[in-house]
């Protein structure tokens, strides 16, 4: 093939994975960070097809699929990982499928990989209240301290954390309005002491924060700018760490949190799904084995012939 035929090609496999990429954003809704990931694991695929000399879109198949993991593999990519990247492939063959450019969905059957599923790490109730207490009233520390009653209280990802809105919050009935994954919503409620931190940080520390006027985000940074992801993940590491809690604390770790002692508590599971944002259950389910577990160790702890 010579080289002006080779950029051909590729023209035409790189225009195929901008029209599936402009497809799930416009028609799937698929938050920026999903759709990231998609081109990235597609470029890969690109790179494979070219070097296997797929010459056009119509010429993909199974095999094309087979080598590529094959070549995942044996660079030690994670099992996750592939499995991630097989996902993504089997969704662009789907739209290829349907738009017509192939006959068949080649490398839509067979299993993903699969990846260990470690079970969530979870705070005890003493640690929970022990990383509550920490932050101080200054208006950082009023900020930090209604965020961390929402991240445990409400369960919220750290993204529908830092994005929140004021026109999100219904302070009456205690709700939130989030915006979650594939831009599905669902009514979030929250407690009467993370209701207590927000009235404080909105009166006493939200405003010291707020330097350049009106903000649509609820949390700030210092400089009065809408507080990153990262940024929450430092603050809650300092906060961890000055609780005296040894073991990784993050966001997630409090989301976590929030559905193992829901389910602790005695809460149905599919109640638990629709307050998590899960479009499956079998993504919650892992939290049964959380508790599962505690039972196990409750057990052995107490019973006289465990």
């Amino acid at each position: 093939m010579s080289v002006r035929q080779a950029k051909r090609v590729q023209n035409q496999l790189d225009t195929a994975v901008d029209e599936f990429l402009d497809y799930v954003v416009s028609e799937r809704g698929l938050l920026p960070a999903t759709v990231e990931g998609y081109a990235r694991d597609l470029s890969g695929y690109l790179t494979t097809l070219e070097r296997i000399g797929v010459v056009a879109v119509r010429k993909i198949d199974g095999a094309s699929v087979e080598r590529h993991m094959i070549g995942l593999s044996r660079r030690g990519l994670a099992a996750g990982s592939r499995a991630r990247a097989l996902s993504a492939i089997r969704h662009f063959h789907r739209f290829l499928h349907r738009e017509g450019k192939i006959s068949a969905g080649p490398g839509l059957a067979g299993t993903s990989p699969k990846a260990q599923r470690s079970l969530p790490k979870v705070l005890t109730m003493d640690q929970v209240e022990r990383l509550l207490e920490q932050p101080d009233s200054t208006p950082a520390g009023l900020r930090d301290a209604s965020m961390l009653e929402m991240a445990y209280g409400a369960g919220l990802r750290v993204s529908e954390l830092c994005g929140l809105t004021f026109d999100q919050i219904h302070e009456k009935d205690r709700l939130l309005m989030i915006v979650g994954k594939g831009r599905k919503e669902r009514l979030v409620p929250y407690g009467a002491p993370a209701a207590r931190a927000l009235r404080r940080y909105l009166s006493a520390g939200r405003p010291h924060l707020a330097r350049r006027g009106t903000h649509p985000r609820v949390y700030l940074n210092q400089r009065g700018g809408a507080l990153s992801r990262v940024g929450f993940f430092k603050r809650v590491k300092q906060h961890a760490h000055a609780a005296g809690i040894q073991q990784e604390v993050s966001p997630h770790v409090l989301r976590h949190t929030f559905a193992t002692h829901l389910l602790q508590g005695g809460a149905d599971l599919r109640y638990v799904q629709e307050l998590l944002g899960h479009a499956d259950i079998s993504t919650t389910q892992i939290y049964t084995a959380v508790d599962t577990r505690h039972l196990i160790e409750v057990h052995r702890a107490f019973h006289p012939r465990s």
